[in-house]
């Protein structure tokens, strides 16, 4: 089983969202369709802009801690390193 920590976002350089998940593909469709309320809805973060694979549930957890202590530079170069032109990653994951 994989593991995942992602950033969604509601455009290039809009509000970022950081989250784990085992199901990557579920996890970014609850997003776009915004099942659950809470700030990934309110402010439209549904593109995902950047994840990388874990070996456990808990690494991606504790990736997905470390990155939300981070300010907004860091997460923006770390979303820019892979992803320059904040390309919606979404259909890269079938």
């Amino acid at each position: 089983m994989a593991f995942f920590t992602y950033i969604v976002a509601n455009g290039r350089n809009g509000a970022l969202y950081t989250g784990s998940t085992d199901d990557i593909v579920e996890r970014t469709s609850q997003h776009r369709e915004k099942v659950f309320r809470g700030f990934s809805a309110k402010y439209g973060c549904a593109v995902l802009v950047w994840y990388e694979l874990h070996p456990t549930r808990h690494d991606a957890f504790i990736r997905e801690r470390q990155i939300k202590e981070w300010n907004r530079v860091w997460k923006l170069e770390l979303i820019e390193r892979t992803n320059p032109g904040w390309r919606d990653l979404f259909n890269d994951l079938f």
